[in-house]
């Protein structure tokens, strides 16, 4: 979840260069063994809710004829972080034809990176309603490419157990920590039922690589081969929907439902014409669709109140009622997910809303 923009001032990246920080001076001291930037222009390039930061610094001008004007640093501690993965995925998707940051140098054993710039500007700093098809169109595409290379046993696969570990942050996290509730015996029982009718759904679908974090914060609009895609470490092999899932059902911005029901269409068909094991029928992959979202929406509720509570990262809770939104609609349309439903109106002391939704 990495953002290529300015940070906050309070950011731990940016009082790391106000204060003592013992892996940013290694890491200027790697860097200005490499002759290529010049370390005193050095300022933070991201907001990131890993452990991960990013530096952005000058070339030095007689490199920029072949490196561009600026590059970015990676620091990324080797025993929280995964450097040798993105190594791995960045050359995976480079071959796929995606556009990624050129690794220009490493330092494996300190974690430390030097890659190309793509820039400042970020889908979610740009997306409105008039470019949104243009740019969604241009991502899914580039998806689409990335999926047909996937091959088993290349990535970690994304099973039943890591998904339902990831669906475990909910209750732990949101309803323990966020709403200090204890779930009772039954109600225990009853969210199990949800997740397992989730588990049931997105473990039958057909396996492709799995970006992980695929949204608008990750996707960067650039002048050639829109769009440029970051951290993408992580990534697995597991169900076909789940980053179109990220795309289109955005923790950070939220569209028409009827809009997202066109892309989903539009997405599908050039799948299946490209021959990518999607449903056959257009009803069984929108709720394939709907039923990952909502297994990455738990998760994200929960990861969210953790970066809250635990990391002191309070603006993600800003974030919450979109991803509530979403998944009130989806446990609303479908009889096995609404236990869910009656759960969180418990638990929130909300009456049930009588209404019509798509």
């Amino acid at each position: 979840m990495s953002l290529l923009q300015n940070l906050p001032s309070d950011t731990p990246a940016n009082s790391a260069l106000n204060t003592p920080d013992l892996r940013l001076a290694a890491l200027t001291e790697w860097l200005a063994g490499l002759n290529v930037v010049n370390t005193a222009s050095t300022r933070p390039a991201s907001a990131d809710a890993s452990f991960r930061r990013y530096f952005r610094l000058d070339v030095l001008p007689e490199q920029q004829a072949t490196l561009g004007s600026t590059l970015i640093a990676m620091d990324a501690p080797p025993e929280r972080e995964n450097v040798l993965g993105y190594v791995k995925v960045a050359e995976m998707l480079r071959q796929a034809g995606v556009s990624v940051p050129r690794i220009i140098a490493t330092d494996y054993e300190r974690g430390f990176m030097l890659l190309s710039d793509l820039g400042t500007t970020t889908y979610l700093q740009v997306l409105n309603h008039d470019n949104a098809s243009v740019m969604y169109a241009e991502a899914l595409e580039a998806l689409s490419r990335f999926q047909l290379t996937s091959v088993p046993d290349v990535l970690p696969e994304y099973d039943r157990a890591f998904l339902l570990r990831e669906m475990q942050l909910f209750p732990e996290w949101y309803i323990g920590q966020h709403l200090k509730a204890t779930l009772t015996e039954a109600q225990q029982k009853s969210l199990q039922g949800v997740f397992d009718a989730i588990l049931a759904n997105v473990t039958a679908q057909a396996q492709v690589f799995v970006h992980r974090d695929y949204h608008s914060r990750n996707l960067m609009q650039i002048d050639v081969g829109n769009p440029g895609v970051l951290d993408f470490q992580d990534a697995l092999y597991g169900p076909m929907t789940y980053d179109l899932a990220s795309l289109l059902r955005d923790a950070y911005v939220q569209w028409d439902e009827e809009l997202v029901l066109d892309w989903v269409i539009r997405y599908w068909q050039h799948a299946k014409s490209l021959g990518l094991p999607v449903a056959a029928d257009i009803d069984d992959f929108y709720k394939d669709f709907e039923f990952m979202g909502l297994q990455r929406h738990l998760k994200i509720l929960g990861i969210f109140c953790r970066l809250n509570y635990r990391d002191g990262k309070s603006q993600y809770l800003d974030d919450l009622p979109t991803v509530l939104e979403y998944v009130r609609k989806t446990a609303g349309r479908y009889p096995e997910l609404k236990p869910l439903l009656r759960l969180l109106d418990t638990l929130e002391n909300k009456a049930p809303q009588v209404g019509y939704t798509f």
